[in-house]
């Protein structure tokens, strides 16, 4: 089977308290470690207006995952985001290599080094 790579946001309703969103956010990670997936990171982007009302809601909290599987991961994880309520919206993504390394330098925080020496250089001169 062919490995791929996916990226998956996904929006839980402004209701829940922290322990629960907390809890949602790992039950998810759980689904695709039981699913022999690679996790490769969780990112929280925090609570934020949603672009249009959904379900009568303004707001929700916004979360990535960033994982490696293959065959039918995508369906699994996406079956148990249908069955959840905590659930308004979510959306996957198949990365290709050029993503794959924008994540990864994005990560390790290289898209803000790349700038510094170009400030640096201008304040010597």
């Amino acid at each position: 089977m062919d490995v791929r790579n996916y990226e998956t946001v996904f929006i839980l309703t402004p209701v829940l308290n922290e322990g629960q969103v907390q809890e949602t956010v790992e039950k998810f990670s759980q689904v695709l470690k039981e699913n022999s997936a690679d996790l490769i990171s969780t990112e929280a982007w925090g609570l934020r207006k949603l672009a249009y009302p959904i379900q009568k809601k303004s707001t929700g909290y916004y979360f990535t995952l960033t994982y490696n599987g293959s065959g039918n991961i995508v369906d699994v994880l996406e079956l148990a985001f249908r069955r959840d309520e905590r659930i308004i919206r979510f959306l996957t993504t198949v990365l290709d290599k050029h993503a794959v390394t924008y994540n990864e330098r994005r990560r390790n925080g290289e898209m803000n080094q790349q700038r510094a020496p170009k400030e640096t250089e201008a304040v010597a001169q």
